[in-house]
């Protein structure tokens, strides 16, 4: 494996702005990566070969002050329901096969500005709504570490392409997990920000969200917290183009004595053996840094859960007609849909309940600055489990109950990943307050010194 696709995107930057290698080097050594190992997992949709040793040509050619930039002359990837001008927005169905955007997404603009050269486009499941990704278009993406385990979603190109060393970095979102769910099937990291830090703004089947914009964010995956640290600090930001994004500091005051919470058991469901280790060591770590650690249950999970779910079954899966489905993937999608239908609430109700939850977590997530617990509460599954009419259910609501109070309640969560049990990735999921990303980063970035992220690997 080449040594420069084994290096974060900021080690990168520096090595090129030091001179001790270039931005053609660097890049050529990523589409040389693509073209040896995508044909084994198809994570990566497009390659964007011509114009990226182009772009690289270029910066290698920049001004002293273009050097400066945080992300100079290192190739990023961009997931396909991400804006970007020249290329479809595809959302992972034929039907969007050619709908071309008008502009770039404000996050792609903002990368490129810090430097960034687009090297590639991701896949996703259809219009991102599964925790597998697989969509009639562009097909499947393989787990890199088991073919034949999920490689979640919906992400999971952007995961499985940095997990294997063909991008230090790339661009996802996430509604229901889908920066995070694939960054645990993969063995990377990501930070699902807290909602409004990071502007959204889509085109053509995502233009009009409606109610499902609180639980929606962009964000970045890496496999380096400095690198998600860094994406998160380009992105972040007011765009005029979406009204609900803001300008918040990125650093909060710090309180005198950290205090973390480690969630171990979850009522009704046993975490795996492996995942509770890492939220052990994750705790001894901090601990061994001075914070407070405290064993708790996390508030109202059920009702978190519930409120997320209910309302993203009836809003969110308006975004594109049954029909553009594959028949399995709407069947699923009712299937879901159904999990909530004890929930006899008018909307009005939901969101003040979804109100009085979020005060309950912020005053959680104030007497402890992190939470720590499971990213998911079962282990990745065999592809297709969640279309399964007998066992699909059961396996999403485990892997999507610790999943949902970042997007329920719009509040920031790093997915990180701490080591390998049997052959396949584990980790754990850091909260914080609203606004408090650099809190779930802080922690991230202790815990990280003691337990290396596992990738990148060569395809299993």
């Amino acid at each position: 494996m080449d040594e420069l696709i084994k290096k974060g995107a900021v080690e990168l930057s520096r090595l090129i702005k030091n001179g001790e290698t270039s931005s053609e080097e660097v890049v050529k050594a990523h589409l040389k990566r693509i073209k040896e190992v995508n044909p084994e997992i198809n994570a990566i949709t497009i390659s964007l070969e011509e114009s990226a040793l182009e772009l690289a040509i270029k910066s290698d050619n920049a001004s002293k002050e273009e050097k400066a930039r945080p992300l100079h002359g290192v190739p990023f990837t961009i997931k396909e329901n991400i804006d970007f001008e020249g290329l479809p927005t595809t959302n992972g169905l034929p039907f969007f096969a050619e709908e071309f955007p008008p502009k770039n997404a404000p996050i792609v603009d903002r990368m490129l500005d810090a430097g960034a050269i687009p090297i590639g486009r991701t896949n996703l499941p259809e219009m991102g709504l599964r925790l597998d990704t697989d969509n009639p278009l562009r097909g499947r993406t393989f787990n890199p570490w088991n073919k034949k385990l999920t490689p979640g979603g919906s992400s999971g190109g952007e995961a499985a392409a940095i997990a294997t060393g063909m991008s230090p970095i790339g661009l996802g979102n996430d509604v229901g997990g889908s920066l995070r769910n694939p960054a645990y099937c993969c063995g990377i990291s990501s930070i699902k920000p807290t909602v409004g830090r990071v502007p959204g703004v889509h085109s053509g089947a995502m233009e009009n969200i409606g109610l499902i914009a609180p639980f929606l964010t962009d964000g970045p995956m890496a496999r380096k917290v400095e690198d998600i640290k860094t994406g998160l600090s380009i992105l972040a930001g007011r765009h005029i183009d979406d009204p609900n994004s803001v300008d918040v500091p990125l650093e909060g005051k710090m309180p005198e004595k950290f205090k973390a919470a480690l969630v171990k058991e979850i009522d009704g469901i046993e975490l795996p053996p492996a995942t509770v280790r890492e939220i052990e060591e994750a705790g001894k770590i901090l601990s061994e840094n001075g914070w407070d650690v405290e064993e708790v249950q996390a508030p109202e999970l059920d009702k978190v859960f519930d409120m997320w779910g209910v309302i993203l079954a009836e809003s969110g899966m308006e975004l594109a007609p049954k029909e553009l489905f594959k028949p399995e993937t709407a069947a699923y999608l009712d299937r879901w849909s159904e999990t909530f239908s004890h929930i006899n609430l008018s909307m009005d109700e939901k969101f003040t309940e979804r109100f009085r939850l979020r005060k309950v977590w912020s005053n959680f997530l104030n007497e402890y600055q992190v939470c720590i617990g499971p990213t998911w509460c079962n282990l990745p599954w065999q592809i297709d489990t969640d279309l399964d009419p007998k066992l699909g259910n059961d396996a999403l609501k485990k892997s999507f109950y610790f999943i949902a109070p970042a997007n329920g309640l719009g509040l920031p969560a790093v997915a990180l990943a701490t080591g390998v049990s049997e052959g396949i990735p584990t980790g754990i999921q850091i909260y914080a307050d609203l606004f408090r990303d650099d809190l779930a980063l802080l922690a991230a970035e202790i815990i990280e010194k003691e337990k290396p992220c596992p990738s990148p690997i060569n395809p299993v």
